[in-house]
């Protein structure tokens, strides 16, 4: 399937990591990698959004289509907002926000994202979770939840262990319910245009900030999120110096 366009956030600034799409793994800048794993899909309209010279002359260089965005985003969905403007797509157009820190991303699950909102077209955006397992995880703030409805449409994110089993969680525990899966969210999203339109105009909201979570600004404003199951979470991407050498060995094993 490639009736779908992929972009690709790529900003230079970074806490942890700075210059991060210009590290090089295994003889190539990770944005090349990024872009490589994108070209596998087969989808004609790939296109990176940055708003950095370094990062745009290093993707020309590699034969990839360049946007400017503006320095201001907050996120990458208000830049690829700003592409599809730029770019004039059409409402019903599907695109897949593809992460410029994810060079072993593997092509099912870009497509995946994608056959979500075609696939259901009352659905904005789409998005991709996972069962868990381990009961750390379960628990841990910094692993994100989710829980679905009969269709699999998102019913809520959140840093809580979500759903929450009242009877075997109500004395204290440190395993998972077994009475229904839980499902940790995994960060990719795909949007429809008519839905990064609306996005623009939408106020943060309260319960967005307060589980930082961005995805919960959608659902405030009653957009439906589709989600599709993974049996397991995609490659390593890459946030800190250990990731680096990690996924590093990883491509040079490919």
């Amino acid at each position: 399937m490639s009736d779908y366009k992929i972009v690709i956030p790529a900003r230079y600034a970074s806490s942890r990591l700075p210059g991060k799409p210009l590290i090089e793994l295994a003889g190539k800048t990770m944005i090349q990698h990024v872009y490589e794993r994108a070209l596998e899909t087969g989808v004609q309209d790939i296109v990176i959004a940055t708003d950095n010279e370094r990062i745009q002359r290093e993707a020309v260089s590699f034969g990839a289509e360049v946007v400017m965005t503006s320095p201001d985003h907050e996120n990458g969905t208000e830049r690829i907002a700003e592409v599809a403007e730029i770019k004039g797509w059409d409402d019903d157009v599907v695109i897949v926000n593809l992460q410029g820190d994810e060079p072993l991303i593997p092509q099912a699950l870009i497509e995946k994202t994608a056959e979500s909102l075609i696939n259901y077209p009352q659905a904005g955006m789409s998005s991709v979770c996972t069962p868990l397992s381990g009961n750390h995880d379960a628990f841990d703030p910094n692993v994100v939840k989710v829980v679905l409805d009969k269709d699999q449409f998102a019913m809520y994110f959140s840093r809580a262990s979500i759903p929450w089993d009242r009877d075997g969680y109500k004395d204290g525990t440190d395993e998972i319910t077994a009475k229904m899966p839980v499902f940790r969210h995994i960060g990719m999203y795909g949007y429809r245009v008519s839905f990064l339109r609306q996005y623009q105009k939408m106020e943060v909201c309260a319960l967005e900030t307060t589980e930082a979570l961005e995805q919960l600004r959608a659902l405030w404003y009653g957009v439906k999120i589709h989600m599709s199951i993974i049996d397991e979470p995609p490659g390593h991407g890459i946030d800190t110096p250990e990731d680096v050498e990690r996924v590093e060995a990883l491509l040079a094993g490919k």
